[in-house]
């Protein structure tokens, strides 16, 4: 069997000064930024890397949230492609923390920055938050629906931090909520053989430190 790619994709740098209109979930209202200046720049060089990327054939998949779609929007407006939107890509919901700034979570939390200075997971510690094994399944379930439901395609998911660790942590065998920090715009990719889900590559921005190798 031939085999594809599943490409995790991370939106672009978000607005931090947005507080409009969240989106709504069954776990609750989610902080629903657009791309700032920056993000909307990153997409355009991701897009620039993806058009001279070996794709085809290629299905496009995006969190519905604002700064994912507009990431794969800006792509697949170059391309003559659609985007499919999935609600089951959506971030992890953080409870009371959605959209707080991060000092005002410690206020709240004093703990917190000992985590963050130790590499420990703070996101269980958020009231109402998501739990954890929940999340993981809810993006494992979506992202094997996705393969599944193109077997003969590569397949370009455009999401969240969190998402992406939820996924590729469980293929590694990690059960912490975070294991490493997708940096914006970041390409990490899968190799799919049948059954078999071997990890490509994580985390990788060749587009933004050198992005005279897709011109």
């Amino acid at each position: 069997m031939t085999g594809r790619v599943l490409y995790l994709i991370r939106h672009g740098q978000s607005d931090f000064d947005w507080d409009g209109e969240r989106f709504a979930t069954a776990r609750g209202d989610q902080w629903d930024p657009p791309l700032s200046d920056e993000g909307r720049d990153q997409a355009r060089q991701l897009a620039k890397r993806l058009r001279v990327m070996d794709l085809d054939p290629y299905v496009i998949y995006s969190s519905p949230l604002r700064r994912a779609l507009e990431t794969a929007r800006t792509f697949a407006r170059e391309v003559g492609a659609d985007v499919n939107i999935d609600d089951d890509l959506v971030e992890a919901h953080i409870g009371g923390w959605e959209g707080k700034p991060f000092e005002e979570i410690v206020e709240s939390d004093p703990e917190i920055v000992q985590h963050v200075r130790h590499q420990r997971a703070i996101w269980h510690r958020a009231p109402g938050a998501e739990r954890g094994d929940q999340f993981r399944s809810r993006i494992h379930g979506a992202v094997e629906r996705l393969l599944a439901d193109h077997p003969d395609h590569n397949v370009l998911v455009f999401a969240h931090g969190g998402v992406i660790n939820a996924y590729v942590g469980m293929l590694l065998g990690l059960e912490q909520e975070m294991f490493f920090l997708p940096e914006n715009t970041s390409l990490n990719g899968i190799d799919v053989i049948g059954t078999v889900r071997a990890l490509r590559f994580l985390n990788d921005v060749l587009h933004l430190t050198d992005p005279h190798f897709f011109d």
